[in-house]
């Protein structure tokens, strides 16, 4: 049986969230492999929603879930996630969730910088949700982070800290604010640290043994390829990589661990902060997706922005991250419009492209060419099985699969875990 990991494919809020949630009902385990509680996933079970942050999507249905070195950790947030959670009747426990020992923290410093930094970017601004994972990231490469097995020895912290607050001082006092406050930093690390430790572990190990057992594992990647700090829409991008290679490294499994790589996409295209966004809508047609979507940023609550699906977006995502087949989320959203427009290449200066280039000047300048098709009258809200779709829509969903050289393998139609369409089960193909 194979092992599946789960991308997004686009910008990110693709709904990742339900279709992890559908897969690890039958997993054995599920993985966060790389970024923060930047990343939002909403879960509806039985019409009960869930809306988590860091915790695994598996934690709902208690498949052991798993937080990997490569994710950076807010501890505060964690704990205020679990508290949320278990108030909803989900039990969590050093059972069913293990947090790496050697996670990076999120430390209030960072949440500091991050937010002085974005006021005085002003109208350059990224668009961060202010959280402090860039800041984290950076300490992680700079080799000044504290991690989770430190929480064990802060009476030795002190060479560790004097790095940390070295760097970080000379950057706040640039922003005219006063050095960080280390008694105070300590002592809310002393007080965190016994949640903390409760779920740390060398998940590595307990993840080498779930395997060598022959149980499945579902990788869960936050974010979406296009936010990726190599291969996405840079500077306008994520801090970490979001492709699917980075679940063998930021879970402590080999490369071929990954197993089946599922592309999460919307049946349309959105996009949360600034950064170049070639097909999107400011029109009465954008304003009707973005309401009937709900688009708005689990996370921040930040409206998001809506386009028409980007055939050549995608298409280079699944390149980059060799993804087997797609999940292809909301196309009941677009129920009830005439027509509907596929981007299938840009034009730029008087030159036609098949890939977004890398210069961010020449990807704002794109302009997208798009191939119209018909639109459905009938719902597709709900539908569980191919042919219950309108035949408009499967000629919609068909032609993706070519303009992308990459197969539909499910296909959600509302936010319920149950109105799934399975066209090809990752954990067998």
């Amino acid at each position: 049986m194979a092992n599946v990991t789960v991308i997004g494919a686009q910008w990110g809020d693709e709904g990742k969230g339900k279709i992890v949630d559908w897969l690890a009902s039958r997993a054995d385990a599920v993985v966060r492999f790389q970024g923060g509680h930047n990343a939002g996933h909403t879960l509806v079970i039985d019409g009960k929603t869930y809306k988590l942050s860091l915790l695994p999507s598996g934690i709902v249905s208690g498949t052991l879930s798993v937080i990997g070195n490569g994710v950076v950790l807010d501890p505060w947030a964690l704990r205020d996630e679990v508290a949320k959670v278990e108030g909803q009747g989900v039990s969590i426990t050093d059972e069913n969730l293990a947090i790496a020992d050697n996670c990076p923290l999120i430390l209030p410093l960072h949440r500091d910088l991050d937010g002085l930094r974005e006021t005085a970017a002003g109208k350059g601004k990224i668009g961060t949700t202010g959280r402090g994972i860039g800041p984290a990231y950076e300490d992680k490469v700079g080799r000044r982070a504290i991690r989770v097995c430190d929480l064990a020895h802060l009476d030795t912290l002190e060479p560790q800290l004097d790095r940390l607050c070295a760097h970080h001082d000379a950057l706040r006092a640039g922003f005219g604010q006063p050095p960080v406050d280390r008694a105070a930093l300590l002592e809310e690390l002393r007080e965190i640290a016994p949640f903390v430790l409760r779920f740390a572990q060398p998940v590595w190990k307990r993840l080498k043994k779930v395997r060598r057992a022959g149980a499945k594992i579902l990788f869960e990647g936050a974010q979406g390829v296009l936010l990726d700090v190599d291969h996405g829409t840079y500077p306008f991008v994520t801090s970490s990589n979001t492709v699917s290679g980075t679940a063998a490294s930021g879970s402590g499994l080999g490369p071929n661990s990954t197993g089946f790589v599922l592309g999460i996409v919307k049946a349309y295209t959105t996009r949360v902060g600034s950064g170049p966004f070639p097909t999107e809508l400011e029109d009465d047609i954008g304003q009707r997706l973005g309401e009937r979507g709900h688009e708005f940023g689990t996370v921040t609550g930040r409206k998001r922005r809506v386009g028409w699906f980007d055939a050549v977006l995608v298409r280079q995502s699944c390149a980059i991250s060799g993804v087997t087949g797609i999940a292809l989320t909301k196309i009941d959203v677009l129920d009830g419009l005439e027509r509907v427009k596929i981007c299938t290449g840009y034009r730029l200066r008087g030159k036609v492209y098949d890939y977004l280039p890398s210069h961010a000047a020449d990807q704002a300048d794109c302009e997208p060419i798009y191939e119209e098709m018909p639109g459905w009258s009938e719902s597709t809200a709900g539908a569980r099985s191919y042919a219950d779709l309108p035949a408009n829509a499967i000629k919609y969903i068909q032609r993706i699969q070519e303009l992308i050289e990459c197969p539909v393998a499910l296909v959600s139609t509302s936010p319920e875990r149950d109105d799934t369409i399975l066209m090809r089960d990752p954990f067998v193909d």
